[in-house]
């Protein structure tokens, strides 16, 4: 809404009889109403954003499975045995990609190794891409999060045996 609509409409609510005035338009709501007390000047209130419908939350994380590939199915998993694992976990809420792109090779899968600073994946949060480092060395065991899905903050993402 610009400001010249606005005044025009101050002015039309000013000239009515009307007591009271709701608009919504553009996701912005305008709300105008008269006090019913010796003032017949209107009150124009702060245009407020009109709260956008959300998804549903995410279901409470269940104990994650590894997702594999059919190619990653058949390889063998590196034995777990009595190795320390790490786990990385998602330092922001956002939207959960393997790839750069979706046409590109994944960042890491099962069994490869990884180093500190490589990158294991992105996060998408408001249209911004932050890619997830590693923070320590070892062998990717497990990957606790599907493509495109949603992750929330301290999220397990990524499970590291470390060498």
């Amino acid at each position: 809404m610009d400001l010249n609509y606005l005044r025009r409409l101050l002015k039309l609510f000013d000239e009515s009889t009307l007591t009271e005035l709701t608009i919504e338009e553009e996701g912005v709501t305008v709300h105008l109403a008269r006090h019913t007390g010796n003032s017949s000047q209107p009150v124009m209130l702060q245009p407020m954003a009109m709260p956008q419908p959300i998804a549903a939350p995410a279901p409470a994380p269940q104990p994650a499975t590894p997702v594999e590939t059919p190619a990653e199915k058949s390889a063998p998993s590196p034995p777990v045995s009595s190795q320390k694992t790490h786990t990385i976990v998602s330092p922001i809420v956002g939207t959960f990609y393997r790839a750069p792109a979706p046409d590109a090779d994944p960042f890491v899968k099962v069994g490869d190794r990884v180093v500190p600073g490589q990158t294991l994946c992105i996060v998408e949060a408001m249209k911004l891409m932050n890619e997830i480092e590693s923070d320590v060395s070892g062998t990717v065991v497990k990957i606790l999060v599907e493509n495109g899905q949603p992750v929330e903050y301290n999220q397990p993402l990524f499970e590291i045996a470390l060498d």
